[in-house]
């Protein structure tokens, strides 16, 4: 995927993964009404779960801080009309947003018909 193109007019997470079958309008019911720090709790107990508690080699901790941020940047993609528009919510330059397209490949999470 390019970084040439600027729209992100129709990026949409939800839409992404209402495509993908993961998400339903009762499931986003039942996450609207749930914090941010719950829903990273629960999916973290999720994944727990189905490794028997045994997330060993994943360091959650120092991970956290990449986690959040390319939540935000999917996120800042999906609720403006242009990558420029997403640089300036979030506060970088369109330099710095290029970059950490580049290291988050949020690109490549979104689809070239989505971004």
């Amino acid at each position: 995927m390019s970084l040439i193109k600027s729209k992100t007019k129709y990026a949409s997470v939800v839409a992404k993964l209402k495509n993908e079958n993961k998400l339903n309008d009762d499931t986003l019911v039942a996450i609207s009404s749930l914090s941010i720090e719950d829903v990273i709790a629960l999916k973290f107990e999720l994944s727990a779960a189905l490794t028997k508690n045994r997330l060993y080699g994943f360091d959650i901790w120092k991970r956290s801080n990449y986690i959040i941020k390319e939540s935000i940047l999917k996120f800042a993609i999906s609720a403006t009309n242009s990558k420029k528009d997403a640089a300036r919510f979030l506060g970088l330059t369109y330099a710095e947003f290029k970059r950490v397209l580049k290291v988050y490949k949020v690109n490549e999470y979104f689809t070239d018909h989505d971004i």
